[in-house]
């Protein structure tokens, strides 16, 4: 889950995740960069094993834990990154279908993730910028809705998760557009629904139970539903929904800690 929301919540009502946040972003950036880059070892010691295996760090462990908010999934989280499924298959995918972890590339991280800073930041070949509203990670803050870079700055924009928060998903999509190389490609997942054929958003909506009920968390501003890639299309990009998952066996699904039917969603800008 990001930080770039554009609301707030008494802190009762924010689920566990979101009061963590909060208080490590009172932390000086030093020590919670040098907390996510040295923390884990121990952890991943300690429940060292051979059922399951994480790409990101490439540690096998005898045990991932159970995670989520609106309803708990056994064998989530990553005790040594604290990756969930879906940054687990957005590593995959990076590896194995792109050349991210090759080509000089300057790439935007909105939002950055813990699992993935650190890595990423260390990649000879990427000129690397990680942005967010409030995130200690973060080398720059801003409103999505208006990103400080010039027209076609960036060849790769990461950015996970972020637009079920925020006030006008169709604004932010059109910055991320504008700062996006021709070529160039964003990956852009969301908590979505299939089932629902479109979007469901009421922006009269502001009771964080309300919000919980309706779009599964009470940061949540709308729930994505089928018709989220025709979303994304209408800013102008090409849109591929992409059922990565699928692609891997039973067994490695099983191993990664994967979800079947987590889709990447790549936008390119031609």
């Amino acid at each position: 889950m990001d930080s770039a929301s554009q609301t707030s919540h008494s802190a009762g009502s924010r689920p566990l995740g979101a009061r963590l946040r909060s208080i490590v972003r009172r932390l000086p950036k030093p020590i919670v960069r040098a907390l996510i880059a040295r923390g884990p070892r121990l952890v991943s010691w300690v429940y060292a094993g051979s059922r399951f295996a994480d790409p990101i760090d490439g540690r096998s462990y005898r045990r991932f834990f159970p995670y989520g908010h609106a309803y708990r999934r056994e064998n989530a989280l990553s005790p040594g990154t604290l990756s969930l499924e879906r940054h687990r298959l957005m590593w995959l995918y990076l590896q194995r279908e792109t050349r991210f972890f090759s080509d000089r590339l300057r790439v935007l991280h909105v939002a950055p993730e813990a699992c993935f800073f650190p890595r990423f930041r260390e990649l000879p070949n990427l000129d690397y910028v990680a942005g967010d509203l409030s995130s200690p990670l973060a080398d720059v803050y801003f409103d999505l809705e208006h990103l400080p870079f010039p027209e076609a700055d960036f060849d790769v924009i990461l950015c996970s998760h972020v637009l079920e928060h925020v006030t006008d998903d169709q604004a932010c999509l059109r910055e991320i557009r504008r700062v996006l190389r021709p070529g160039g490609f964003a990956l852009l997942s969301v908590p979505l629904d299939p089932k629902l054929a479109t979007t469901l958003e009421d922006p009269s909506v502001t009771d964080p139970k309300a919000r919980e009920r309706l779009y599964g968390q009470s940061d949540h501003l709308r729930l994505y539903g089928a018709d989220y890639a025709d979303r994304v299309r209408e800013i102008g990009f090409d849109v591929k929904a992409i059922e990565y998952a699928r692609t891997f066996s039973a067994d490695e699904r099983e191993r990664y800690g994967l979800v079947i039917d987590d889709t990447i969603f790549c936008a390119t800008r031609s």
